[in-house]
């Protein structure tokens, strides 16, 4: 490293904690979305092949959650794998789920998380599909992040899969489809919802430059605040973090206006 880079690394440094510094924990949001994009472009810029941007996207997480630990952050829900993503092919796709696979896997047994899946398990191998069980089972007492691991997810496909579950229970229970019809409202779809019984994002971040939500959390996210940034999820720094941070607690939120 020259002394140009040690010196910017140092300046960073500097900034990263004077925005920490006067970051308002009041105002801190309790649930972070995140569209961890960019991995394949990271990639390529780098010399390198589509798996290891996807590698080098994978040890980024640990490193967020912990900056959402250290200012309060109750969840965050990461998007690892959306259901458009099925039609990549199987050179890219394989690997891809193989690094997935291991990184539930270390948050599971980390210890400091509380891992939960939200997307169509249906979809997925069975080995990823057991991983995301186990991994559920043994995080269900951390009193910790509820870190929602997003895995064969799309924002339709959740809202088709509450109104099924809806219907699937009103069946159950022997109603009519006039009784079905007359119960539906808000809150009952978002009770069967992935995320049923957790708040919605307060903030959605979307690292790489696109400005779009791709399906993200469509129910969700009605309200939530976008934080757009153009550097590669691998690339994601604590101080970008502190930036959307501070962004999002200058912002005066209006619901219903």
């Amino acid at each position: 490293m020259n002394l140009r880079d040690r010196l910017r690394g140092l300046l960073v440094r500097l900034y990263a904690r004077r925005v920490e510094g006067h970051l308002d924990h009041d105002q801190v949001p309790k649930h972070i979305g995140v569209i961890m994009d960019g991995n394949r472009r990271w990639a390529k810029a780098a010399g390198s092949t589509p798996a290891q941007g996807h590698q080098a996207g994978a040890a980024k997480i640990e490193e967020f959650l912990g900056w959402c630990t250290e200012t309060d952050v109750e969840v965050v829900t990461l998007w690892l794998l959306s259901t458009d993503n099925f039609d990549r092919p199987p050179e890219e796709l394989v690997p891809l789920l193989g690094i997935i696979e291991e990184t539930v896997r270390s948050l599971a047994a980390d210890g400091r998380w509380r891992v939960h899946h939200v997307g169509a398990t249906d979809l997925l191998p069975d080995g990823l599909r057991s991983v995301l069980k186990e991994a559920d089972a043994a995080t269900a007492h951390v009193d910790g992040i509820v870190v929602n691991v997003a895995i064969g997810y799309g924002g339709r496909q959740e809202i088709a899969d509450a109104v099924r579950s809806m219907l699937h229970e009103a069946a159950e229970q022997k109603q009519t489809l006039e009784e079905v019809a007359e119960a539906v409202d808000i809150d009952s779809i978002g009770r069967h919802l992935y995320t049923s019984a957790q708040p919605d994002p307060d903030l959605v971040i979307r690292t790489s430059g696109e400005q779009r939500l791709s399906g993200f959390m469509l129910w969700q996210t009605a309200h939530s605040e976008y934080y757009f940034c153009d550097v590669f999820w691998p690339a994601f720094r604590k101080v970008d973090f502190l930036r959307a941070m501070r962004d999002y607690a200058a912002r005066h939120r209006r619901f219903g206006g």
